[in-house]
């Protein structure tokens, strides 16, 4: 007689360089007929990280064009500011644990934060660029509010670095 599987013992392994969920497939006897495949993006890499600067772009670029993110920046107190970096950090570890690391959390919290952090931070420097280019931030005469302009805006561009950063 053989043995059964149980197919939820699945197993985690690199393949080509990047993790993978390879899970048992059974027939109704319980003996294993295949293997799937699940690529697991864990790991923040250097093709995520491109993902997320060109999603971060989709998005900053129309938002930091309005006159209306301009002046928000000017008429939004300081408190409120703090408050949208942390929303923002907020939505995209939610999305980010969800889609990513809801199964498989363990062993891959440093991965998590990365992610996060990384994903803010890319989006945040892309809309630096952006309103820069355009000179919307007033470098030198009002660093405060050159600040203010790039966290509001950076608030739909991290959603839409984290978006991007899901397509496999």
């Amino acid at each position: 007689m053989q043995e059964r599987i149980d197919v939820r013992d699945t197993t985690i392994k690199r393949i080509s360089g990047y993790l993978h969920r390879i899970v048992p497939i059974a027939d109704k006897s319980g003996q294993i007929i295949s293997y799937a495949l699940k690529p697991l993006m864990l790991e923040f890499k250097t093709r995520d990280v491109m993902q997320v600067l060109v999603g971060s772009s989709l998005l900053a670029i129309p938002v930091s064009l309005t006159e209306e993110a301009w002046n928000l920046g000017i008429t939004l107190p300081t408190t409120n500011v703090v408050l949208i970096i942390l929303l923002s950090l907020v939505f995209i570890s939610v999305f980010v644990y969800f889609n990513f690391y809801k199964v498989t959390l363990k062993g891959y919290v440093f991965e998590f934060i990365k992610r996060v952090i990384g994903t803010y931070f890319l989006s945040l420097v892309v809309v630096a660029v952006i309103l820069t280019l355009i000179q919307k931030c007033p470098w030198g005469t009002d660093n405060w509010l050159a600040l203010k302009r790039i966290v509001i805006v950076t608030f739909p561009a991290a959603m839409g670095g984290t978006l991007s950063d899901t397509i496999k």
